[in-house]
C-alpha cells in the first residue's frame, strides 16, 4: 500500500494493487474509488483532502493480531 498526499491540488491518493484501473467511481462527492478489470479496489482518491481529514499529512500505521 501507499499514501501520497499532493499539497499543491490538496489530494489524497492511497493505491492498494499495482493493477491497472479498468473503472472509477466517485461514490460520494470528492471520493473516488478506482476498480481493476475484476471489480477489486486498487486506489482511493480524496478531493479536497484538507477539508476532509484532520491532517492529510500526518500518517499513522498499525498491524493488528
Amino acid at each position: 500500500m501507499k499514501v501520497f498526499y499532493d499539497p499543491a491540488v490538496d489530494v489524497l491518493r492511497i493505491i492498494f494493487s499495482n493493477s491497472a484501473v479498468e473503472e472509477s467511481d466517485e461514490d460520494k462527492p470528492g471520493v473516488i474509488i478506482d476498480y481493476d478489470v475484476e471489480g477489486n479496489i486498487v486506489g482511493l482518491e480524496v478531493l479536497e483532502a484538507s477539508r476532509r481529514i484532520e491532517n492529510p499529512r500526518a500518517l499513522e500505521y498499525a498491524v493488528a493480531g
